[in-house]
């Protein structure tokens, strides 16, 4: 096991406002059968870690992951 700093998940926050509308709209779209399970779930995942990504990059400029370590720094 390592002691360096690992990057957060390319996922948000489970508080972020716009996960909750992707969660939403993804349940919303299934129960009007606008979309299939599937389709809701891919849909969702998709969009919920290009959220992450978005977030990630707010909180640490110049990474490429959310964290603290910069671009090309050995993570491991």
């Amino acid at each position: 096991m390592s002691d360096s700093p690992m990057p957060s998940p390319p996922f948000p926050a489970p508080d972020n406002n716009v996960l909750r509308l992707i969660v939403g709209s993804a349940v919303e779209s299934v129960r009007n059968g606008e979309a299939s399970v599937e389709e809701a779930i891919l849909h969702a995942t998709v969009h919920g870690w290009y959220e992450g990504h978005v977030q990630g990059e707010d909180e640490c400029p110049g990474c490429d992951f959310r964290g603290e370590l910069p671009k090309n720094t050995k993570r491991g």
